[in-house]
């Protein structure tokens, strides 16, 4: 079976955490050996690469083309008019893609099914170039883009007209099902495949004592990860530990909220307990979440957080706000904590609950076991069989 893995959300050498998620999962359904796949992985269009420019100029300076993993991707640039356009931006992702997806046919991978990855503008976006080339279209939803965009009417009208057109729907937790029923969609049409967890890279340490000495992690300490955002609920985190004693706090992600969260840092007098330490790699990320005692995430919204599990898979049980797919995540003690409410308050009882009664960390990596990609990778295969044959 061909596939052409289509999204925006795919890292890049520019971007190299940015939509992992998505590589995860198509490479676990790889080595099933029963899939081939390109991947067109369209990037916002920007005319300067000096850094001055921020994210814009991470967007210009991404290459053409490029292989990760023995994945050949595609990079085409796409028109997005920040702030505004919001309802054109499938259609300038479709054409942007047009002669891309005529040169790979071209070169004779004629491939069977468009697999497109988060709803809009992708997912919108595939549905417009499956008409053209006479191809069917799997969307898989992710989170925000069915838990917020479907609150603008136009883009929710677009994500309609793609649901009913889509040869097949996955949601990567039950919630998301839930928003596409409440959008008109029939039950039968969507498939629930949740992330899984990548228990080789995501593993307990060897020796924890030794690798907390290393990283200097010397008393109780919580990480917190994400983009900095303000949905992701950083600064919680922060007022969070300023009401429990002798606990540390460990950051990692980059984002345009990265000064204010150092100011509230200061503001707080805790720049002796608060470590930034920005956007880190898969490996040493792994580390970290071995060597903490608590992952802490505040989230305002989230499909399936893939933080939690690989928390859990390195034997470090999870604080985590009770919002749309995470309470699918957090299911048993051992796995960690879910808080009454999303304010510092509840965050910081949590805290103080779990290390009360704190699991045995090899029940947790257990915990995580349960979700391994064999299941989902199994899922995709089927869903593709049906729809082709």
């Amino acid at each position: 079976m061909k596939l052409l893995t289509f999204s925006s959300l795919y890292p890049n050498v520019e971007q190299k955490q940015h939509g992992i998620f998505v590589e995860n999962r198509l490479r676990r359904l790889l080595e099933t050996d029963s899939i081939e796949s390109r991947v067109v992985a369209p990037v916002p269009w920007f005319p300067f690469k000096s850094e001055k420019f921020g994210i814009y100029a991470k967007h210009a300076r991404v290459p053409r083309e490029s292989i990760r993993f023995d994945i050949p991707i595609i990079y085409p640039r796409y028109l997005v008019f920040p702030k505004i356009g919001m309802s054109l931006v499938p259609f300038f992702m479709a054409v942007s893609v047009m002669p891309v997806i005529k040169r790979i046919l071209k070169d004779g991978y004629n491939f069977d099914l468009i697999d497109a990855h988060y709803f809009y503008p992708d997912g919108v976006a595939a549905i417009i170039l499956g008409k053209i080339f006479n191809k069917p279209v799997v969307i898989t939803a992710r989170g925000t883009d069915l838990n917020l965009i479907p609150h603008y009417r136009i883009p929710k009208l677009l994500i309609q007209w793609a649901s009913t057109n889509a040869a097949g729907l996955i949601t990567v937790c039950s919630a998301l099902k839930d928003v596409l029923i409440e959008l008109g969609v029939p039950s039968s049409k969507v498939t629930v495949l949740r992330n899984g967890v990548d228990l080789r890279t995501f593993r307990q340490p060897e020796d924890r004592k030794a690798l907390r000495e290393k990283l200097d992690i010397h008393s109780r300490t919580i990480l917190s990860v994400g983009h900095l955002i303000p949905r992701k609920g950083h600064d919680l985190v922060i007022e969070a530990i300023k009401k429990i004693a002798d606990v540390n706090l460990i950051i990692i992600g980059d984002g345009p909220e990265e000064k204010n969260l150092q100011k509230l840092t200061e503001e707080r007098n805790l720049n002796n307990r608060v470590r930034f330490l920005g956007a880190v790699s898969q490996e040493t990320l792994k580390d970290y979440y071995g060597a903490v005692d608590i992952l802490v995430l505040a989230s305002s919204r989230e499909g399936w957080a893939n933080v939690l599990l690989e928390s859990m898979a390195c034997g470090t049980p999870v604080v985590a706000t009770k919002v749309w797919g995470t309470p699918e995540v957090v299911t048993k003690p051992e796995a960690g904590i879910l808080t009454s409410s999303r304010d510092s308050d509840s965050i910081s009882d949590s805290i103080n609950e779990l290390f009360n009664n704190y699991p045995d960390r090899s029940k947790t990596r257990e915990y995580a076991e349960m979700y391994s990609w064999d299941d989902t990778s199994l899922g995709q295969v089927t869903l593709f069989n049906k729809i082709l044959t």
